[in-house]
C-alpha cells in the first residue's frame, strides 16, 4: 500500500489544511495512506517582529521546501498566499484544489464593524496591503502589530488588547471560528493577498506519481485565478513587503481580475480591472496598467 508523506506546519491551521488534503486524497484513492510530519519554520520560531523586517513568506516555507528536496517527504501543503510567486527550483505545485472564501474578515471584541471603531482605534495587522486599504477608509486608526496563529490573534482580539484586528477569513473558518467573525470586508474595501484562500500542494517536479495523485484534487478555476493573481505580483516585483491586493476569478471561460497597489499610508490607492483568457497575461497586462498609473512611485518607497 503506498504512503505519502507530508510536510506541515505545526500551526492548528496549517494542520487542519494538511489534514483534509490527506482525507480528500484518502477518498480519491482508497488504496493511499497520507502521514503527517510535522516541522517548525523560522516564521513559527519569529513571533515578536513584522513579516516584512525578518524576510518575508519565505520564513514559512524554506524548511518544508527543504525536507521535500531531500526526499525526506513526498509533498507539503501550504497557503497559497504564503508561497513566494515563484516555485523553488526542482518543485512544483502538484495540485490547487478549489478556493476557500478569499476575503478578509475583522473581528472586534465589541462586536463594531471597521466603520464603527471608535476614533483612533487599535487596528491588529502585520499586513501592510491590510493596513493600507483600512487606512484608505479610516484614517484616524491607528495600526499595531499583529503576529502569532489565527486561534492567538482571534484571542488577542476578543480580550481587548486591540480594538479590531484584520485576517483572512479562510483560516478563522477553517478553524471553526467563524462565530467570532464581526464583519467580513467587502473586496471594494479589501482586496485580498493574491492566492488568499487557496491551499496549494507542493512535491517534486519528477515525482510522477505523487503529481498523479494529487492531480486528483487539481480545481482548474482555482488554479487559472490564482496564476492571474500571482502573475500580476510578479510583475511588480513579487516581494511579500508590497502593499498589493489582487482577486480574479472565472466567469464563462474569462478571467475577471481586480487589482490595487497602496501607499502604506493609504492615502493614494492605484485600482485597476481586467478581463482575459491567458492568466499570465492578464496578470502582467495589469501590472503595467499600475505602473503607468504611478504605483513605481509606491513600491520604491519599500525598498
Amino acid at each position: 500500500m503506498p504512503t505519502l508523506l507530508f510536510a506541515t506546519r505545526p500551526s492548528a491551521l496549517a494542520r487542519w489544511q494538511t489534514q483534509w488534503v490527506c482525507r480528500a486524497l484518502e477518498k480519491a484513492w482508497p488504496d493511499l495512506t497520507c502521514q503527517e510530519v510535522v516541522i517548525t519554520t523560522q516564521g513559527d520560531r519569529i513571533l515578536d517582529r513584522p513579516l516584512p523586517e525578518i524576510g518575508g513568506k519565505g520564513l514559512f516555507t524554506f524548511e518544508l521546501e527543504h525536507a521535500l528536496l531531500e526526499d525526506r517527504v513526498q509533498a507539503a501543503v501550504h497557503s497559497l498566499k504564503d508561497l513566494p510567486v515563484s516555485d523553488a527550483a526542482g518543485l512544483a505545485l502538484g495540485a490547487i484544489p478549489a478556493r476557500a472564501d478569499a476575503r478578509d474578515v475583522l473581528i472586534s471584541g465589541s462586536g463594531k464593524g471597521l466603520a464603527e471603531l471608535p476614533h483612533a482605534a487599535q487596528l491588529g495587522t502585520s499586513s501592510l496591503r491590510r493596513a493600507a486599504q483600512a487606512l484608505a477608509l479610516r484614517p484616524d486608526l491607528e495600526i499595531q502589530s499583529l503576529r502569532g496563529n489565527v486561534d492567538t490573534r482571534v484571542r488577542k482580539a476578543l480580550a481587548g488588547e486591540y480594538d479590531a484586528i484584520v485576517l483572512a477569513g479562510a483560516g478563522v473558518t477553517r478553524l471553526g471560528m467563524q462565530d467570532r467573525i464581526t464583519e467580513w470586508l467587502p473586496l471594494e474595501i479589501m482586496l485580498p493577498a493574491p492566492g488568499q484562500g487557496a491551499l496549494a500542494v507542493q512535491c517534486r517536479t519528477g515525482d510522477t506519481d505523487t503529481l498523479s495523485w494529487l492531480a486528483a484534487l487539481e480545481y482548474t478555476p482555482t488554479r487559472q485565478a490564482v496564476t492571474a493573481e500571482r502573475a500580476f505580483l510578479a510583475g511588480l516585483g513579487g516581494g511579500c513587503s508590497l502593499p498589493v491586493g489582487a482577486y480574479a476569478q472565472l466567469e464563462d471561460g474569462v478571467l475577471n481580475l481586480q487589482v490595487v497597489v497602496a501607499a502604506v499610508d493609504g492615502k493614494q490607492l492605484i485600482r485597476h480591472h481586467a478581463r482575459g483568457i491567458d492568466p499570465l497575461a492578464l496578470g502582467i497586462e495589469c501590472a503595467q496598467a499600475v505602473l503607468d498609473l504611478g504605483a513605481g512611485d509606491f513600491l520604491s518607497a519599500r525598498e
